[in-house]
């Protein structure tokens, strides 16, 4: 076989992911990345097909990734399309066997998300200036951003009829076509009732009233990933914010303050989308990291004073503590 059937199996793989999976454009095109990448080193390596994948290829792939520098991250994710593509060969009889069944994702240590105190946050949401279309428009979609704790790929996927104003909650479609209701806040309403009276008519008038999207760029067209997180940059430096800020940081801020302040761990999962509660309970961690903190912070007696140790002599028979 040649190259071109390597690509005819990934690409069956890809559509099958898209199709009846369900999963997002940027997940498939991270899945293609990696199993495009694989293949050319199948290739060099002389497995001119997938049935011709071996253990011993396989794990020569795997010091391959680590010799050229590939963070543990990336090898995991590598792991994980070269598993799921054989699975799929071997369940479309494409191939009899399963060269990577035995393949185990490496071992990541769990990264604590970047998050804002409360704060950093009103500081955030309250940069853009309310006095342009464009204004309106940023400052809306950072009181849902962060009301929601939506994906930013869900935000700039809301359409009008995704709204619901009157009754307060937002309609949105995540992972795996899946929707979900979110309340929305009194600010978050309020800011996106300004942009829909005030902002967002003079933005679709530029792109002839033609789109349903609900955030709009300059043009009139649907507001890109791109353009929203050079702004958010740039809200995140003019209000002070020495943290780097993504739209994700918003979202792992909304979690954790949601269990700062006593939510229950499965509402957080409802409302975030997350399929799994273990994927929720990172934040667990973050609500304790600073809990820590503010105590070490805040108590009088919290942090020891140097040359102060504690007294941990044996005290003699009798003494009372």
């Amino acid at each position: 076989m040649d190259g071109g059937q390597w690509e005819q199996a990934i690409v069956s793989f890809l559509d099958f992911l898209r199709v009846e999976r369900g999963l997002s454009t940027n997940t498939i095109e991270g899945y293609g990345r990696d199993l495009r990448a694989f293949a050319a080193f199948a290739r060099q390596a002389g497995a001119s097909e997938p049935a011709a994948v071996t253990r011993e290829l396989l794990l020569a792939y795997l010091v391959h990734l680590k010799d050229t520098g590939k963070s543990p991250a990336t090898a995991a994710r590598a792991v994980v399309a070269i598993r799921s593509l054989f699975k799929f060969l071997v369940r479309e009889r494409q191939i009899r066997d399963n060269p990577a069944a035995w393949l185990e994702s490496p071992k990541l240590g769990r990264k604590l998300p970047n998050v804002l105190g409360v704060p950093d946050v009103e500081r955030l949401v309250t940069a853009p200036a309310p006095r342009t279309p464009a204004g309106l428009r940023d400052r809306a979609m950072l009181e849902v951003l962060y009301a929601a704790g939506l994906r930013v790929s869900e935000l700039l996927s809301l359409d009008l009829d995704s709204v619901h104003l009157a009754m307060g909650y937002v309609r949105v479609v995540g992972k795996g076509a899946k929707e979900r209701i979110v309340p929305l806040g009194r600010h978050a309403i309020e800011a996106l009732d300004a942009y829909l009276r005030l902002g967002r008519p003079l933005l679709a008038e530029r792109g002839g009233g033609r789109s349903r999207a609900l955030f709009l760029n300059r043009r009139g067209g649907r507001m890109t990933r791109q353009g929203f997180w050079k702004a958010i940059k740039a809200y995140a430096r003019a209000a002070g914010i020495a943290k780097n800020v993504s739209p994700h940081t918003v979202r792992h801020s909304f979690a954790t303050h949601l269990l700062d302040n006593g939510a229950d761990l499965r509402s957080v999962q409802e409302l975030l989308g997350h399929a799994d509660i273990s994927t929720t309970q990172i934040y667990t961690h973050v609500s304790r990291r600073r809990i820590k903190e503010e105590y070490d912070r805040a108590h009088p007696r919290a942090k020891i004073a140097p040359g102060c140790a504690p007294d941990r002599r044996p005290r003699p028979s009798g003494e009372e503590g």
